[in-house]
């Protein structure tokens, strides 16, 4: 494992304290490393690594065989490439996700979201817990790092400031289409509110599970490529109970193939 290189400060961690997110211009990594997991991701994607066990699907679309995906993600990427979590990227994300959520912050997994080049579809104003289990709460992060430079034209995150201090607010599938993995907030939200934080490569966002967040459709000629890295304390079990209703209706192909090869006691 790489050394660390860079800490935060403690007006940087002052500012995610009162805003749920942050954004480092300064990139975690070296441009050689860039170039190599940049690769790394494109050979990813482009074998659709994990399709068969629902580790690859469309995230804002329904995942059928065939058709073009609006947004192809990978879960747990790292699984299928471990060099991804073997550098100094790494090193730097771990070392500043435990400055702001203390050092027993551990790695709590990865994906891949990628916007094609011209076509990446926006992915939806949304709470990350909203994904997660409702008996639990949490003291976590994601850290979003861009492998090329990341734009408000080409999809750069966007977050509502305080936002991470509200409860988890009532969520529906992308477009109420229940075949689709994505999630979207109900409440309108003022886009005025909104601050983009465009990033350079491997520049990196860091947001609470809570904090609202968004990134726009790629309106450029080139693919934008997102890795996200989770880092969390252990969540504990709720006093108070709460319905997450809008994951127990989902129906999406990606759940199908995941059931189909989950093992069985039959052995």
């Amino acid at each position: 494992m790489s050394e660390p290189t860079l800490r935060l400060s403690e007006s940087q961690i002052q500012f995610y304290r009162d805003n749920g997110f942050l954004a480092v211009t300064e990139p975690l990594t070296t441009p050689d490393e860039i170039q190599r997991l940049a690769a790394i991701y494109d050979d990813l994607f482009q074998r659709r690594v994990g399709r068969e066990t629902g580790d690859q699907f469309d995230l804002a679309g329904t995942d059928e065989e065939g058709k073009a995906e609006a947004l192809p993600q990978i879960l747990g990427p790292s699984r299928y490439a471990p060099e991804l979590v073997q550098g100094l990227l790494f090193a730097n994300a771990q070392t500043l996700a435990k400055q702001l959520l203390g050092e027993s912050a551990t790695f709590g997994g990865d994906h891949a979201i990628f916007k094609p080049a011209g076509t990446g579809a926006p992915t939806p104003w949304h709470q990350d817990e909203a994904y997660w289990d409702e008996a639990l709460d949490y003291n976590s992060l994601s850290i979003w790092i861009p492998l090329q430079g990341a734009t408000v034209e080409n999809g750069c995150m966007q977050f509502i400031p305080g936002s991470h201090k509200w409860d988890v607010q009532t969520h529906h599938s992308i477009g109420n289409d229940p075949r689709v993995h994505g999630l979207e907030i109900e409440m309108e939200i003022d886009d005025s509110e909104a601050v983009p934080c465009p990033l350079p490569p491997a520049g990196a966002t860091f947001h609470d599970s809570r904090t609202l967040h968004y990134t726009g459709a790629n309106q450029t000629q080139t693919p934008r490529r997102a890795y996200i890295l989770g880092f969390g304390t252990p969540a504990v079990k709720r006093g108070e109970s709460r319905d997450f209703f809008w994951n127990k209706i989902k129906q999406t192909a990606r759940q199908q193939r995941a059931a189909q090869t989950e093992p069985t006691n039959d052995a």
